[in-house]
């Protein structure tokens, strides 16, 4: 059962060692299960999955569960850290009962060489709404036994998250200030950017800022160039030196930073506008 008491043990989110490092009962062993691409079902041209034998329909979402899953997919992509992928409804055959897709995951990048074919995801995320919580805690099972090192579930309805925990087979209720490191992320997530859409934003710029994104960088530059350019206006006004409206759009429309920075050290010292702004 999950544990939805709101009651939380202390606990740490950052990543957990290696997959295999935790007791023999738990470390999965390649022999025992099917190749992750050798499906039971037909992928793209069937809803169905099959989970521990059963088979369950995958149904179409609508409000809440749809927007949810748009959220988590628009939080995860850029927060993926290079040499990595995230994927929406990637079909992984489990075991030998169970073919099905967890909502949103991470796998790293190129073939596994020990089987030729795609690294199992790492990290798993599941958004429930109308799905029965025994389903997905029985994935969650079965994608713990497969070696899916960390999933997280959201439920919609009162904006719950939690993350399996293998040691006691039952959810671990995240707070909302809290952030989820992983090897996986270019950064800690905060666990309030999967439910605010104001939290994303701010987690998506953070992560392509980690990423050194050339669009946040030009962002930044631009920013900093507008600030150098309302210093260089405010120091010549304190000085007293009337400035033209031609100037002032000049200085204004810098985009140049060195440029911007020998006209912040001329506005220091020189006698007019027209000197500070004349040479190059």
């Amino acid at each position: 059962m999950s544990r939805m008491d709101g009651k939380r043990p202390p606990y740490d989110l950052k990543a957990p060692g290696p997959t295999g490092s935790g007791s023999p009962m738990h470390l999965p062993r390649r022999g025992l299960f099917p190749r992750l691409d050798d499906h039971l079902v037909v992928p793209e041209l069937t809803r169905e999955e099959i989970i521990g034998g059963r088979r369950v329909v995958s149904m179409p979402a609508k409000p809440p569960h749809a927007t949810q899953h748009t959220r988590l997919d628009y939080v995860i992509e850029p927060n993926v850290a290079p040499g990595y992928q995230a994927a929406t409804d990637l079909l992984t055959r489990h075991d030998e009962e169970s073919d099905f897709a967890s909502d949103t995951c991470v796998f790293k990048d190129g073939a596994d060489p020990e089987t030729g074919a795609r690294y199992l995801e790492e990290i798993a995320f599941e958004v429930v709404s109308e799905q029965n919580d025994g389903l997905v805690t029985e994935k969650a099972v079965r994608m713990h036994r497969r070696g899916v090192r960390r999933i997280f579930a959201i439920w919609v309805k009162g904006q719950r998250i939690c993350e399996w925990a293998s040691e006691n087979r039952n959810w671990r209720l995240l707070d909302h200030g809290a952030s989820i490191e992983d090897p996986c992320l270019v950064k800690p997530l905060a666990v309030a950017a999967l439910l605010d859409a104001a939290a994303a934003d701010h987690a998506v710029v953070e992560a392509l800022a980690a990423k050194g994104s050339p669009a946040i960088q030009e962002r930044d530059a631009a920013a900093k160039a507008v600030g150098m350019a309302e210093a260089i206006l405010q120091f010549l006004e304190a000085r007293g030196l009337e400035v033209s409206e031609a100037q002032r759009q000049e200085i204004l429309g810098g985009r140049d930073l060195d440029r911007l920075r020998r006209w912040l050290r001329r506005a220091a010292t020189l006698a007019s506008v027209d000197e500070v702004l004349s040479g190059p």
